[in-house]
């Protein structure tokens, strides 16, 4: 159970983070270009890397704002 427990730990830590509200952002991504690629038809592969660079800036705004 150890190992169970410390392999949930490591993905954990790794997709989550520091921040949670980033590794959101960056699912809910995945989740509407799935949708638009797969139920509407849509070529969406140009949407993943905008919500990518959103979640860094707004990443990058929260943490400049932070340290004034």
């Amino acid at each position: 159970m150890n190992r169970i427990k410390a392999f949930g730990a490591f993905w954990y830590d790794f997709v989550i983070g520091d921040d949670w509200q980033v590794a959101a952002l960056v699912v809910a991504g995945l989740g509407l270009t799935a949708i638009c690629a797969h139920a509407a038809g849509i070529n969406a592969w140009w949407l993943l890397p905008l919500f990518v660079f959103a979640a860094l800036g707004w990443s990058l705004h929260r943490a400049a704002k932070s340290m004034k």
